[in-house]
């Protein structure tokens, strides 16, 4: 069987998938990124779809199912590299992909993380000295 590299990348980590998808390889991928996520600490994680020519349903269905396991274990999951003919194809299935966030690449998909990540710290709503905020915690 073959696995699916995980690699950190500062609070990222990201996920090139290079082969076919079997059951065996995405239940393995789940539980071997899972634990990553856990040991780690990451927020967030990208997987790459760029060596991916084709995705039919199974692999849509992994790809919701791997958000939700990293969503509750506070880690957003962003899809990067998807080719046109694989949008046009998940939009023909009617798979939304739901809990995942989508970029061109994995930089702009590390940028979208970044910013996702500050926004929930709220470092860009820290006051200023003189701020009449009415924030009253």
């Amino acid at each position: 069987m073959e696995r699916v590299p995980v690699l950190k990348i500062g609070d990222i980590l990201l996920v090139s998938i290079q082969v076919d998808m079997s059951d065996q390889t995405a239940v393995q991928l789940q539980e071997d990124l899972a634990e990553r996520i856990v040991a780690t600490g990451c927020h967030g994680v990208i997987i790459d779809i760029t060596a991916l020519d084709i995705v039919d349903s199974f692999v849509g269905r992994m790809l919701s199912t791997i958000a939700s396991i990293s969503k509750v274990l506070d880690a957003e999951t962003v899809v990067v590299g998807m080719r046109p003919a694989v949008a046009i194809t998940l939009v023909e299935l009617g798979l939304s992909l739901n809990g995942i966030r989508t970029a061109l690449n994995v930089e702009r998909g590390m940028e979208l993380i970044a910013a996702t990540h500050d926004d929930d710290y709220g470092y860009d709503d820290i006051d200023e000295p003189g701020d009449q905020s009415t924030d009253t915690r």
